[in-house]
């Protein structure tokens, strides 16, 4: 179903407010929600997708990508904490870009190739979400397990393997849900838009 310009500039807006009001740290906002950031770059990919040859990219991952870093800036900064210092940020975190970016590709792919509100398209969500999770999981995770220096030394394959079991399900999880949640909302917002196209035609639903 194409999405006129409007609808893409409310469905960007809200995956925007979602993400800051996720991602900002509980002790600015006193709220113990989870992250949604990973879920916002997939569901941004199928909901927001360029067209042509720019593989699904336009103007809203840039965007979606700054913010992400300008309020993971704000937060550090709000903690009393330089920037460039915090236990999270070394060359490691520019891996994000490539990490958040196989997620938008993941969900951009979905995009392309879905068959509408279908049992095939179930499952190639769920195929989508599970490659394009796992690059970005192992994207940042390995980065910054190998080139962050907050990471003691020395390190090692096995050491690495071990840290990567601890946290692919906690994480995996938080972000299906989300995802899944997208999901209800893209289901009924397609049966209600087909009604109301019914309507208007005067068929029946």
């Amino acid at each position: 179903m194409a999405k006129t310009a409007t609808q893409r500039l409310g469905i960007f807006l809200a995956l925007a407010v979602v993400m800051a009001a996720t991602r900002i740290h509980i002790s600015l906002l006193h709220h113990a929600l989870w992250d949604a950031s990973w879920a916002i770059f997939f569901l941004a990919g199928f909901w927001l997708r360029g067209a042509g040859r720019r593989a699904g990219l336009n103007w809203a991952f840039p965007l979606l990508m700054i913010e992400a870093v300008v309020i993971d800036y704000l937060v550090i900064n709000g903690q009393g904490i330089d920037f460039w210092s915090h236990y999270c940020v070394s060359v490691a975190y520019w891996f994000l870009v490539p990490s958040y970016l196989s997620l938008w590709l993941g969900g951009s792919w979905l995009a392309k190739h879905q068959a509408g509100l279908q049992l095939q398209t179930l499952g190639m969500a769920i195929v989508a979400f599970v490659v394009s999770w796992t690059a970005c999981y192992l994207l940042s995770n390995g980065s910054f397990y190998w080139l962050s220096a907050s990471v003691p030394l020395p390190r090692s394959s096995a050491a690495w393997f071990a840290n990567l079991g601890d946290w692919y399900l906690p994480f995996l999880q938080t972000t299906a849900l989300y995802v899944a949640i997208g999901a209800v909302a893209h289901v009924l917002a397609t049966q209600v838009s087909r009604a109301l196209q019914a309507e208007r035609a005067g068929l029946p639903r």
